[in-house]
């Protein structure tokens, strides 16, 4: 099997696409979020249809994200700071692709039951999504900005033998 070369953030490409692809699914849960929220209270039914939408479209990308971020964090010198934070991240991903994927199929049923209106509670099930996407986020930036998996100088201390 081939060696890929690695670049100066440990990965075989030029820029993390774990961060890029996440942003993308957060981005789309948030606007369900808001569509939802929005078409519930001034009965825009309209704003249900985007919402379903951007649901499913995330439903489908948040695995790509996963995925990438796996094979990244494998790429990573997780140094053992890091890693409590890492597999929290990584549990909360794979139980958010999970959740995500469900509540685009229940976000379905009501679509093809009433396309008009959301129950109450379809809108708490989705205001516990946004609660764990809030603390999926705080884990991201800590892992990125606190601990510097994929920044250049930390992945070169590290190379050299040092510690970041």
């Amino acid at each position: 099997m081939p060696v890929l070369p690695l670049n100066n953030q440990n990965l075989p490409y030029p820029d993390p696409l774990h961060p890029i692809i996440v942003h993308f699914v957060i981005a789309m849960v948030f606007f369900s979020f808001f569509c939802d929220v929005v078409g519930y209270f001034t009965r825009n039914h309209r704003l249900f249809e985007v919402s379903f939408w951007n649901m499913f479209v995330a439903s489908v990308t948040i695995f790509l994200a996963v995925i990438f971020g796996q094979f990244e964090a494998g790429l990573a010198n997780a140094y053992e700071a890091v890693q409590p934070t890492l597999n929290f991240h990584t549990v909360i991903g794979w139980s958010l692709a999970a959740i995500v994927a469900a509540i685009a199929a229940w976000r379905f049923v009501i679509r093809k039951r009433n396309p008009l209106k959301i129950p109450p509670a379809y809108l708490g099930a989705a205001t516990f999504l946004i609660c764990l996407v809030f603390l999926q986020i705080y884990l991201g930036s800590k892992l990125f900005w606190v601990y510097g998996l994929h920044v250049e100088p930390v992945v070169q201390a590290m190379k050299q033998g040092g510690s970041p």
